[in-house]
């Protein structure tokens, strides 16, 4: 009777502390999540009404434009306030204050780059209107924090802290990290000339060609083809840019209408309007142009006055302090001294690097995205991006009346017999910037006689190009790619375009593969660790598929081959090179087999496919034929704060996943990277456009659009990106109060 007693005992206190359990989840989880529909009392002018479909995309419809952007904010906040939150922190260096001494280095970096100073000079200039549209996403943005108070998403919970107000500057500073995470090569600066150090000049400029011959102009990573190639004889047009991998998405997916104004598409979380989608008329995609706007000087400082040298003269730097808090710990203050050049952000041995940097020196700045999304032609396009400022970037184009075009924008410095990949003397004046290329003068394409536009961020810019023209661009081969399956057919489907996006055939990879391979046979070799690899690779068709080992096998080779090559141009410094462009160096070295590199390029291939296949056996066991690429390339995404909890964690991240395709695959993937949305605008009927970001629309850990979009992105799917007939799954009214 005892043990009975005890036993009901022991379960009545089971169930106590699961009630309590369901209660703290209900509170602290599922409570935050939004509601989506009804009716909300909000300060907007009239009625605003926000339909949203089986993915959570909210459809937007309000009386004046004023109104839509304040429900964008308003829903936006809604589905991914922390992630907003987080992003301005870390634009604005303020990460530390909530994550503590973790955070504290990349608070330090950002304030160095003066961010948090130019998004307020920024915000400061903005002309009235352009300010005003952000103001009213503001107004959304808070409107929700004040009527949400005590119920906000789990991540605040966890961390113990309440969002501030949100700011015009919050947005513009969301913006230049923006700008930062597609121009930020000064860091590759010091790489290249830590190779020169010591190394042999001639060879280590091979490894960072500017092109490598093989570019089909313009570059990025979108394409569009014209009606003659196309089932419904109008354009269609394809973007998915590739940046860093994200939980939740980097993208938010939105719809907006009001008079003057219908668009939908894809805007980064915290900024009003529509960065690239499609309204009535036109659709646009846009993706990094990879044109250097970074440049390091060497400046003869003292670090204990501020004074330094331009042109034999002592100038005097400005000294900036940055006070940063640090939760757990004492505030940690930072002085930064400002050159001409810009601030000082480097030291190494006594010597002193200044950045200059294009985002600085933005005067009479403008917020375009809102004129963007109204442009109705291809004239209208071009005025707004003439006036464009942000990081270099590709657009491309198609509108209603069949035409499709191509412009390179950006604010790209002119250097006059200079290339700005090495740091330079700041003390000389002999390294100035002498303005910009005019927008007249930038890559660009309209109706082209192939009838298509093909990009995937290789060098845009032609040979005999009047100025001079430095950054990352990427090799050709998945441009050459795309052109080649665009070019193979007609009759093309917004659906088709899907297979594109999703390709993993690389010609480098299977190029490789067929040099490793003649090497063993060259050398006669019956070799028992290399014979079963090099029988794989004779049979492979090139393709970098998850679940076959192949890839696997060439993507080590090629890691042990650039470095060899590395090497021999600058001795023990082979694991500091990394450039876009290395897979096309290394193809035009095994080419041409120059005696200057190795005398025996057959033994470095050898030498190479041990390494590769050494280091495999070490990763996957012993049988290169049981090895699985996708292993090796899989994606874990990992949510910042939540992911993190004891036991629970794993619920709120996705994978780990085997990934299929390589930097040299149009479905370009890597452990970092890859494609972070995928977009395609069907110009003969809006409603047959595709468009899924990577995970969900929603951050709220316990929506049921936190991942759902997950398992189409993984298998190569898409969803209806809904305009004109929106199947509403639930509608909320913002009411005037």
């Amino acid at each position: 009777m005892a043990s009975h007693r005890f036993l009901k005992y022991i379960n009545w206190i089971i169930a106590v502390i699961l009630v309590v359990f369901a209660a703290l989840v209900y509170w602290f989880a599922y409570r935050p999540v939004p509601q989506t529909s009804g009716s909300i009392a909000a300060p907007v002018a009239a009625r605003v009404t926000i339909a949203r479909d089986a993915a959570g995309v909210p459809h937007i419809s309000a009386a004046s434009l004023e109104d839509a952007l304040f429900a964008e904010g308003f829903v936006m906040a809604q589905d991914r306030l922390w992630q907003m939150d987080a992003a301005r922190r870390l634009a604005t260096g303020t990460l530390a204050a909530v994550l503590g001494q973790l955070a504290l280095e990349s608070d330090l970096e950002v304030r160095r780059l003066r961010m948090p100073r130019i998004a307020e000079q920024f915000a400061a200039g903005l002309p009235p209107r352009e300010k005003a549209w952000l103001a009213a996403f503001a107004r959304g943005v808070n409107h929700f924090i004040a009527a949400n108070r005590g119920r906000l998403p789990l991540e605040f919970t966890l961390l113990n802290y309440d969002p501030q107000p949100w700011s015009v500057a919050d947005s513009l500073a969301i913006f230049l990290e923006l700008h930062r995470t597609l121009t930020n090569s000064w860091k590759k600066d010091l790489h290249k000339a830590a190779l020169l150090a010591g190394g042999d000049a001639e060879k280590v400029n091979f490894l960072y060609p500017s092109r490598d011959g093989g570019e089909v102009q313009p570059g990025s990573n979108a394409w569009v083809v014209g009606g003659k190639l196309t089932a419904s004889g109008k354009p269609i047009l394809a973007n998915d840019p590739h940046l860093e991998f994200s939980l939740p998405s980097l993208w938010y997916m939105v719809h907006l209408k009001a008079p003057g104004l219908d668009v939908s598409g894809v805007v980064l979380p915290g900024m009003p309007g529509v960065i690239l989608g499609h309204n009535r008329n036109i659709a646009w995609g846009v993706t990094n142009l990879e044109f250097d706007v970074q440049d390091l000087y060497l400046e003869k400082l003292d670090p204990r006055s501020g004074r330094y040298v331009f042109q034999g003269r002592e100038e005097q730097a400005r000294l900036e302090r940055e006070v940063i808090a640090v939760k757990g710990g004492s505030p940690v203050q930072a002085d930064l001294w400002v050159t001409r050049h810009g601030p000082v952000i480097a030291s190494e041995n006594g010597r002193f690097f200044a950045l200059r940097w294009t985002s600085p020196e933005a005067a009479g700045f403008r917020y375009l995205f809102i004129d963007l999304d109204r442009a109705r032609n291809w004239q209208e396009f071009l005025a707004v991006l003439e006036n464009a400022f942000g990081p270099g970037q590709n657009f491309v184009y198609a509108d209603r009346e069949g035409n499709i075009g191509y412009h390179a924008i950006g604010r790209l410095p002119i250097r006059k017999n200079w290339a700005g990949d090495v740091p330079v003397d700041g003390a000389s004046g002999e390294y100035e910037w002498a303005g910009y290329i005019p927008f007249g003068q930038l890559p660009s394409a309209f109706n082209p006689p192939s009838g298509m536009i093909v990009t995937a961020n290789q060098n845009p810019f032609p040979d005999h190009y009047p100025y001079t023209v430095s950054g990352g661009f990427s090799p050709h081969y998945r441009s050459t790619q795309i052109r080649n399956l665009l070019s193979a057919r007609t009759g093309w489907k917004p659906e088709d375009m899907l297979a594109v996006q999703c390709d993993v055939y690389s010609e480098f990879s299977l190029f490789l593969a067929r040099h490793l391979v003649a090497a063993y046979d060259q050398r006669g070799l019956k070799n028992p660790t290399l014979g079963p690899a090099a029988e794989l690779l004779r049979k492979w068709n090139g393709q970098m598929a998850r679940g076959r080992p192949e890839p696997m096998i060439v993507a080590l080779a090629y890691q042990h081959l650039r470095k060899a090559v590395a090497e021999r141009a600058s001795p023990g410094k082979g694991l500091i090179y990394d450039s876009e462009m290395a897979p096309s160096v290394l193809e035009k070295l095994l080419r041409a087999r120059p005696a200057q590199w190795f005398e025996d390029w057959d033994q470095v291939l050898l030498r190479s496919f041990v390494d590769a296949i050494d280091e495999g056996k070490r990763l996957q066991g012993r049988d290169p034929t049981l090895w699985d690429y996708g292993v090796y390339n899989q994606l874990y995404l990992l949510n910042p704060v939540a992911g993190r909890i004891k036991w629970f964690g794993q619920y709120f991240n996705i994978g780990p996943n085997p990934m299929s395709g390589s930097s040299t695959t149009v479905k370009q993937t890597t452990r970092r990277l890859g494609p972070s949305m995928r977009m395609v605008a069907d110009l003969a009927d809006w409603d047959n456009s595709l468009l899924n970001i990577l995970t969900g629309q929603s951050g709220q850990l316990f929506s049921s659009h936190y991942k759902d979009q997950w398992k189409p992105y993984y298998e190569g799917r898409s969803l209806p990106m809904q305009f004109e007939r929106v199947e509403a799954k639930d509608t909320l009214v913002l009411e005037p109060k």
